[in-house]
């Protein structure tokens, strides 16, 4: 998932990070508006990860969703 997938789709995304992350609020998700370093700093202040422990915890979940498939309408 490239950058611009995540901005877009991320009112859609916002449950399935809170999911994962159950530490965000509803509050965080909606003001990070998708932006990708701002979650990574979220992740690292919420839960007390290293930077790059936040990097590869996005990057997993990234690779969990399917963006692709989310902006396309169900049958």
């Amino acid at each position: 998932m490239n950058k611009e997938q995540l901005l877009g789709q991320w009112k859609t995304l916002q449950g399935q990070a809170k999911e994962k992350w159950g530490k965000l609020t509803d509050d965080d998700l909606t003001q990070i508006e998708g932006k990708r370093e701002q979650l990574v700093g979220l992740l690292q202040k919420k839960y007390g990860y290293s930077k790059e422990k936040a990097e590869s915890e996005l990057e997993n979940w990234e690779k969990e969703i399917d963006v692709e498939n989310l902006a396309k309408p169900k049958k």
